[in-house]
């Protein structure tokens, strides 16, 4: 079996997969044999990526944060395929206000997608993986705010933290299945989730950035991550390699978590 087939025949779902992260990761994924279902809000950008994969990439519209929206996701995924193996809860927002300036409706706003709507989609799809007939992986994207703290991060934080241990209760819940739930805890990545809240430029550009993270080494890589610098370590999750590894948090930063 060559490099590029050892996903084959397998069917993998990523939320979020339109942009960023989840984007690299159904790119990867699909080079790696499976067909893969690009589940996301923001459509016409899903069938662009998908346009972009490849044959073994196709768009579904989802709003996670909205249970009949991921119940027409499952019944498509059902309709055309009856199960599948792989799931990659990577949809989420942002939010960089001070607590004094976060109003309860934005907190609310960002738990409801970046956590409830992980544990949404799993709860709903969980029937459809339980059918599948290869190994069966989730895989969350969490964050280093998730296991870490941050200033003008309370809403993305708590929402990532509580996936972190979402997905160690879950590992426990659904070991006896043979199903592995593992989760990603990228660091500072390259994607558009990095704009600056006025919208001057990257986090990554700014004097402060290069001058802590960069010159004096806060990242000890001493560069910000790229989207595929996430899509390797999530295809060692979804594939054979990783078939005793549950309940992980894996942290891809750039070793910055081993600075503090």
């Amino acid at each position: 079996m060559t490099h590029s087939e050892r996903l084959k025949n397998r069917i993998a779902v990523v939320t979020g997969g339109a942009k960023g992260i989840g984007r690299a990761i159904a790119k990867r994924l699909a080079k790696e044999g499976a067909e893969v279902v690009i589940a996301d809000i923001l459509i016409d950008e899903a069938k662009k990526a998908a346009s972009e994969i490849g044959a073994r990439a196709y768009a579904e519209d989802v709003n996670i944060a909205d249970q009949d929206s991921v119940d027409r996701l499952a019944e498509a995924i059902n309709n055309r395929h009856g199960h599948f193996d792989i799931l990659v809860n990577n949809a989420g927002i942002l939010d960089a206000n001070g607590f004094d300036d976060m109003t309860m409706e934005r907190y609310l706003e960002v738990i409801a997608v970046n956590q409830h709507g992980a544990i949404r989609v799993t709860k709903t799809l969980l029937p459809l993986i339980r059918k599948g007939d290869q190994a069966k992986r989730i895989v969350n994207i969490a964050s280093i705010m998730g296991v870490r703290g941050s200033r003008d991060s309370i809403p993305y934080s708590t929402a990532k933290g509580g996936v972190v241990n979402f997905t160690r209760a879950l590992a426990c819940d659904l070991a006896s299945e043979g199903i592995t739930v593992n989760a990603i805890g990228p660091g500072f990545i390259d994607t558009d989730m990095a704009t600056l809240p006025d919208g001057s430029g990257h986090e990554h550009d700014t004097e402060w950035f290069k001058e802590i993270y960069i010159k004096h080494g806060r990242i000890p890589l001493r560069r910000a991550g790229k989207p595929d610098d996430i899509a390797g370590p999530a295809f060692f999750l979804c594939s054979d390699d990783s078939q005793y590894v549950t309940g992980q948090i894996l942290l891809v930063d750039g070793g910055v978590s081993a600075t503090f």
